[in-house]
């Protein structure tokens, strides 16, 4: 385990470089997004169309799956298995819920010819991402004291009753 503290550094600079390269691209998709408008020329919306594609698939997807990725194994190997972490997911899954809805509009923009997000509904979606950031930031760099969730007293205790479904049996 001695070679596994030793990973640590290196795994958290990959997970840190990937972050940076996957919210960069959240930003600037949806802002080329809004630059897509047929009226340009046909040669130019093929050429941001495919920048949009390739940016979307090639770099910031990758980055975004790496970066889960390097996270999860800093999780298990630093063993932080506290309420603020548990929180921290939650606003990760909304990232990531906010990189499928770029990839759905990346998609959309490619087979119509209309753009489904002007400029104007792109602001609201950069404060959206502003605050989802600043606030997996928080989390991170104060690690606050969240305390235990609060939850009913039966799902902390075992019931003792088989499960709502056949398990399969080899």
């Amino acid at each position: 385990m001695n070679w596994l503290t030793g990973v640590i550094p290196h795994l958290k600079a990959l997970h840190v470089a990937m972050l940076l390269l996957w919210c960069a691209g959240l930003f600037a998709l949806p802002l080329m997004l809004a630059r897509h408008d047929p009226a340009i020329g046909q040669s130019d919306y093929t050429r941001m169309r495919k920048a949009t594609h390739f940016a979307y698939t090639l770099c910031v997807t990758p980055a975004a799956v790496i970066a889960i990725a390097s996270g999860t194994a800093l999780i298990f190997l630093r063993e932080v298995f506290v309420t603020w972490m548990f929180v921290k997911l939650v606003a990760v899954a909304l990232l990531v819920t906010f990189h499928v809805w770029v990839g759905y509009a990346v998609v959309a923009v490619a087979e119509r010819r209309k753009a489904p997000h002007g400029p104007k509904g792109m602001g609201v979606a950069i404060t959206l991402l502003v605050a989802l950031i600043l606030g997996i930031l928080t989390l991170v760099l104060a690690k606050p004291e969240l305390g235990e969730v609060p939850l009913p007293d039966w799902l902390h205790e075992p019931r003792g009753q088989p499960l709502p479904f056949d398990v399969p049996r080899r």
